[in-house]
């Protein structure tokens, strides 16, 4: 049995930032996730997709992103069960809770933190005659490494951010890229759309709506695309066809805790610390849902520092939490690290 003070759900960013924000309250963190390296989506999915939104970071790619979570928790010594699902809850007469993994792993804790992003995905595949036949053949879903893909003639699908995002990223790597979307209108940001635009406009890419693919060519792997453009059917030669129409989100064995799920998301009390309708169950991050709610990494962020002072109070109720701020008390760390603060002077000006 593992026991610790607050057993996170899901290791991607926000149940990452969730063993820092615990451990300068000094409350010990054990994280589980299905996935064999912490991280998330963002080490899993698309580590080399840069990301604007992180503040004091411009850009960052995902897997950096990780890599600084990873660095700034070290000190607090998480525990990790990682590669194993987490499929049961169960609460004790003292009030803990057990949650077994598909593996048999137990762990018991106080407070559950269920960071687990969107919960497991699919993506979601266009209907094409034989595509399955073509996976890893050509046909990716997802963009781990960009290398793949250098000197490559590439067709990416799409009208959301992904597509725009891995269009502009790609453009630099392979030898051609073609973004194609069945419509005219795309759903991502302006800003991306623009920049797109202006790639098409000076010739580095080739841009091609409404167009769908409605066939894929080649003996062993793909090697040939038949698009529908605009009515006209047309053949684009290519090396790879990166079809990115999202991803479905499923919760899998949480969705059977008797927590309270509206479409597909945990419901949260988000008026004072996240917590669900079980008593010392927490939903942060993009799994939960409330009025407002914005699935955003900095969200998920503000979550996990409010979860993590509720959870101290119901762990010591006969303890007074003073709120400290790092700049005056610095961090120590469960290995006995301690970054110390400086501190400011004041100088008198006559």
């Amino acid at each position: 049995m593992i026991k610790t003070d607050i057993l996170i759900i899901g290791a991607g960013p926000t149940g990452l930032f969730t063993v820092f924000e615990a451990g300068l309250l000094q409350l010990k963190c054990h994280l589980i996730d299905s996935l064999p390296i912490p991280g998330g989506q963002c080490a899993e999915i698309y580590p080399k997709k840069p990301i604007y939104d992180i503040p004091s970071h411009p850009e960052i790619l995902a897997g950096d992103l990780v890599e600084k979570l990873l660095q700034q928790i070290k000190p607090f010594q998480p525990g990790y069960t990682l590669g194993e699902v987490a499929i049961s809850l169960e609460k004790t007469e003292d009030n803990q809770y057990i949650v077994t993994t598909d593996k048999g792993t137990r762990h018991c804790a106080p407070v559950i933190a269920i960071a687990g992003g969107l919960g497991s995905f699919e993506p979601r595949k266009p209907p094409i005659k034989d595509l399955e036949f073509y996976e890893n053949k050509g046909v990716e879903y997802m963009i781990k490494d960009p290398e793949k893909f250098r000197n490559q003639n590439v067709v990416l699908a799409g009208g959301g951010d992904s597509a725009l995002d891995w269009t502009l990223f790609l453009e630099g790597i392979a030898s051609s890229v073609t973004l194609l979307h069945r419509r005219n209108e795309f759903r991502g940001a302006l800003d991306s759309v623009e920049k797109v635009q202006q790639l098409k406009n000076q010739g580095r890419i080739q841009l091609l709506t409404p167009a769908e693919v409605i066939q894929i060519e080649g003996t062993e792997k793909v090697e040939s695309l038949l698009i529908n453009h605009n009515g006209e059917e047309i053949k684009k030669i290519c090396d790879a066809f990166i079809p990115l129409f999202g991803l479905t989100p499923k919760l899998g064995p949480i969705a059977d805790w008797g927590l309270e799920i509206e479409k597909n998301a945990i419901k949260v009390d988000n008026s004072l610390d996240y917590q669900t309708n079980l008593p010392g169950v927490y939903a942060i991050g993009d799994v939960n849902t409330y009025p407002g709610k914005l699935k955003l990494i900095l969200c998920g962020f503000h979550e996990a520092t409010l979860m993590c002072q509720s959870a101290f109070q119901r762990i010591y109720p006969e303890k007074k939490n003073v709120l400290k701020y790092t700049t005056v008390s610095g961090v120590k760390g469960f290995d006995g690290s301690h970054k110390q603060a400086q501190k400011a002077t004041i100088k008198s000006i006559e």
